[in-house]
């Protein structure tokens, strides 16, 4: 054995186990970072070749670093709806830069889920590492690629802009009293056709027209956040038992260009059964009988009434009623409930990420929009992977590419 062999032997014990004592250090300095992976040292003889046989040369002793990045942490609870963990395998998939990225941007793998929101709206962890999703369509779809990390984007929270919910379904809980009103003109001189003779002529001038038995109104909000008021009034049929003339029509009336009079959207008839509930078989009110209870309200070009007036420039609006507790019962006509929904103009106040990594816009008007899709890449040798600054890692031969 020469002295150089045993020197150098001793030399790489030293190397080795100051590898080790890096290990350890860099362990201990990260045991309160975010989704941090331990690292291991472990040894391994070196061999060298023997120049002279009967004597021993020393090898020596070299480190083997062991990275344990497939281990699953911890979950534990935060109180930030940001605050993200992976239980089971995948990484976040991450960037440094925000914005213009390229298929040449380098992409990052993490576990840390410490998201916060920036100034500039983007989701990034204590890293500044940018969080990327696949956005969500405006038809409610995503295009998930997972093949294909440009499809990805980083998700931003802040650049949403205003959500508006027109009313698409109103649920109203009223009853119309059996006995009919005492005093009341009747339908002896209606005329739905006639503005003189209508209930909607009446709401328009009530020296004109027909007073109602009863009426029913709710606001309803239109395609950019704007409520108008539509009412329902009740006539009692004198020569039909259970049965009432019934319009829909706008209040004010110039709301609604229509074919009829006075912003009439929909003429008549309601029918109750014999025990008082709603007949959706025999009412007319809708269309033709059996007709499932909606309000159709063209937009302002469509040309077709009933329509929104054109100095208003709105959508189309199609108003599912549900009348399933609208009664006829021999007590005093009453209002309980009118539960319209849509929403008007709100801004963002919040984020929330649900289960599946969907992450969605809460606004002060209590809609909620879906903005993106987080994905997850997944390697055959997670272990493999190249630890690089940040918590995070970027692929090797030894680990494969993902998915």
């Amino acid at each position: 054995m020469s002295i150089n062999s045993a020197m150098a032997a001793g030399v790489s014990g030293l190397v080795a186990n100051s590898s080790a004592l890096a290990a350890i250090s860099d362990n201990i300095a990260n045991v309160n970072t975010t989704a941090y992976k331990r690292n291991a040292v472990d040894f391994a003889n070196v061999v060298t070749a023997q120049a002279v046989k009967g004597k021993y040369s020393a090898g020596g002793v070299q480190a083997v670093t062991r990275s344990f990045v497939s281990q699953q942490g911890l979950i534990q609870s935060a109180s930030s709806p940001t605050d993200l963990g992976i239980s089971g395998d995948g990484f976040f998939v991450v960037t440094d830069k925000s914005s213009g990225l390229t298929a040449s941007d380098s992409r990052k793998f993490t576990r840390s889920g410490s998201f916060s929101v920036d100034a500039d709206g983007y989701l990034v962890n204590d890293a500044k590492l940018y969080l990327q999703g696949w956005p969500v369509k405006t038809d409610g779809t995503v295009d998930t690629s997972p093949s294909d990390l440009t499809k990805m984007q980083s998700i931003n929270v802040k650049n949403l802009g205003s959500a508006v919910r027109a009313t698409s379904n109103v649920v109203i809980n009223a009853n119309v009293d059996q006995r009919g009103i005492t005093g009341s003109v009747g339908d002896s001189t209606y005329n739905a056709s006639a503005a003189a003779t209508s209930m909607a002529g009446y709401a328009d001038d009530n020296t004109t027209g027909v007073k109602p038995d009863f009426t029913i109104e709710m606001n309803v909000i239109d395609s950019v956040g704007d409520t108008h008021k539509l009412a329902m009034s009740f006539l009692k049929d004198s020569s039909a038992p259970n049965t009432w003339h019934a319009e829909m029509y706008a209040v004010p009336k110039g709301d609604v260009v229509s074919t009829g009079n006075a912003g009439q959207i929909a003429t008549g008839k309601v029918v109750f059964n014999s025990d008082g509930t709603f007949d959706q078989t025999n009412t007319t009110l809708f269309g033709a009988a059996g007709n499932t209870p909606s309000l159709s309200i063209d937009s302002s070009t469509g040309g077709v009434a009933p329509a929104w007036a054109a100095s208003k420039g709105l959508s189309a609006s199609t108003i599912a009623l549900d009348l399933s507790k609208l009664s006829q019962y021999a007590s005093v006509s009453s209002v309980k409930s009118v539960n319209p929904d849509g929403a008007q103009v709100g801004n963002v106040v919040g984020v929330e990420v649900d289960e599946s990594g969907v992450v969605s816009a809460i606004f002060d008007n209590s809609e909620i929009r879906k903005i993106a899709q987080i994905g997850l890449a997944t390697f055959p040798n997670p272990d493999g992977l190249k630890p690089v600054s940040g918590n995070a890692y970027e692929p090797t031969i030894p680990s494969g590419d993902f998915p």
